[in-house]
C-alpha cells in the first residue's frame, strides 16, 4: 500500500491571514493564489502491517519531533477516513526553502494528503482532497489545483464549505512570477504564531477583514479579463495591508529585512521606467515579483543586481496534484 504524489507550492495573490478555527484550519477570509511550476514537494507514503510506528523522513533525514508530530496528527485524519490503524513510512523531498515564506507547508501537506489517500485507495474528489489538505496547512488546499485558485472561506462550523477551486487553468494566462530569495533560513515567527498574534492583538485587523473580500472580487475580475496592471495594483496593496496588520500586533511582527525593502523600492523604480512589475510578500522576508513574460528577462537581470539578492527563480503558473506510479 504505497503511493507517490507531487504537489506544487502556490503564492497567494489575495492573502489568507488569520483562522476562525485553529483545529480545522478555517480562515477568517477567502483568498486567491497562483500555483507555481518551479517549487514542489514529492512525497511517498507506504502503509504496512509490519510497521510498528510512523516514521517521517524529510529530505532523506529523519525529521524532528516537531515536524513529525504535525505529519502524524494529519495522518491520523487520513486513517480515520479509511478506517485503518496501519502505521506508515513517509518520505518527502522538499524542493522549496522550508519555512522561509515560500509556502513549503502548502506543497508539503497537499502532497502528503494526495499520497496517503492514494496509498489507502480512498477515492476522493479534488474538492474532498482540498478539504483534507486544508487540515494540515490552510494554503495546502489551494495546491491541489493548478493555475489560479480561490479558497472559499465558508461559514459552516464543520468546515464542509471551506475548500479551494480552480478559477483559471495554468495554460489560460501565462504570467511570470519571479521568486526573489533573500534569506533561506526558517523564519523566527511561524505563520501560525503570526496569525494568532495578529488576530488577537492588532487594532488594524478589523480593517483587513473589511476590505479583503473586495480585493478578492476585483482580483477575480482582473484575472477574468486578463488585466495584468489592475491585478498587480490589487495584489501589491493587499500584501501591504496584510503586513500592516502584523506591525500593529503586540509585540509587532516584522518579517521584512533590508533586502525586502530594497526589492520593493526597485520594483517602484522599474514601474517609473515603464516596466509593469508588481511585488507581493507572504509571511517571510522573501519577495515575489509579478511581470509579463515579455519583461521577464529585464526584471530578472535587474533583481540579480541588488546586493542582498541571493537568487531569483523564474516561475510560471503550474499544475495541480500529480501521481507517480
Amino acid at each position: 500500500m504505497k503511493a507517490t504524489a507531487i504537489a506544487n507550492t502556490n503564492i497567494a495573490l489575495i492573502k489568507y491571514w488569520g483562522k476562525r478555527d485553529e483545529t480545522l484550519f478555517l480562515p477568517m477570509n477567502s483568498s486567491l493564489s497562483i500555483t507555481l511550476d518551479s517549487f514542489f514537494t514529492v512525497t511517498t507514503v507506504e502503509f504496512c502491517k509490519n510497521f510498528d510506528k510512523d516514521v517521517f523522513f524529510l529530505n532523506e533525514l529523519q525529521a524532528t519531533d516537531k515536524e513529525s508530530n504535525k505529519v502524524f496528527i494529519f495522518l491520523n485524519k487520513v486513517r480515520d477516513l479509511a478506517g485503518t490503524n496501519l502505521h506508515a513510512r513517509i518520505c518527502s523531498e522538499n524542493r522549496v526553502p522550508t519555512a522561509a515564506g515560500f509556502a513549503s507547508s502548502a506543497s508539503g501537506f497537499a502532497a502528503l494528503a494526495a499520497a496517503a489517500t492514494r496509498a489507502l485507495e480512498l477515492q476522493l474528489s479534488e474538492k474532498e482532497l482540498s478539504m483534507l489538505a486544508r487540515q494540515g496547512s490552510g494554503s495546502a488546499c489551494r495546491s491541489v489545483y493548478g493555475g489560479f485558485v480561490e479558497w472559499q472561506k465558508g461559514i459552516q462550523i464543520d468546515g464542509k464549505d471551506s475548500f479551494a477551486k480552480q478559477i483559471l487553468s495554468e495554460k489560460s494566462w501565462d504570467i511570470s512570477i519571479l521568486s526573489v530569495l533573500l534569506v533561506a533560513e526558517p523564519k523566527k515567527v511561524s505563520s501560525t504564531e503570526g496569525m494568532k498574534r495578529t488576530v488577537k492583538t492588532s487594532p488594524f485587523y478589523s480593517g483587513w477583514l473589511s476590505t479583503v473580500e473586495k480585493d478578492l472580487e476585483e482580483a477575480k475580475e482582473a484575472i477574468s479579463s486578463r488585466d495584468f496592471e489592475k491585478l498587480g495594483i490589487i495584489v501589491e496593496a493587499n500584501a501591504m495591508k496584510m503586513h500592516a496588520t502584523m506591525l500593529g500586533a503586540n509585540p509587532p511582527i516584522l518579517y521584512w529585512q533590508k533586502g525586502s525593502i530594497d526589492v520593493i523600492h526597485h520594483i517602484h523604480k522599474l514601474r517609473s521606467e515603464g516596466i509593469y512589475a508588481y511585488f507581493t510578500i507572504d509571511a517571510g522576508p522573501n519577495v515575489k515579483v509579478l511581470c509579463l513574460p515579455k519583461d521577464e528577462k529585464i526584471v530578472y537581470e535587474s533583481l540579480l543586481s541588488l546586493t542582498d539578492v541571493q537568487e531569483v527563480i523564474i516561475c510560471h503558473p503550474g499544475s495541480g496534484i500529480k501521481y507517480l506510479e
